[in-house]
């Protein structure tokens, strides 16, 4: 049980240093427009920001942790 503890702490504690806006309601909205206007094929300045030109560069093989990944910098941070 103290595994498990420790391992969600980790977790939390390593998302929270990475995205310190993750426990923000305002930030989550952000995210859920993102998400939303993506689906439309409708992208927003900020998010286009975030990609870095390598992304770009890398192919058509986009993985699904990069894309979160992606939005979450432009939330989150």
């Amino acid at each position: 049980m103290k595994i498990f503890l420790f391992l969600f702490f980790g977790i939390f504690v390593g998302l929270y240093l990475s995205w310190p806006g993750l426990v923000i309601p305002e930030n989550w909205k952000c995210f859920n427009k993102i998400i939303s206007k993506s689906a439309e094929d409708k992208i927003s300045l900020k998010a286009a920001l975030e990609i870095s030109p390598s992304y770009f560069l890398k192919g058509k093989n986009k993985k699904t942790t990069s894309k979160i990944r992606i939005v979450a910098d432009a939330c989150f941070r």
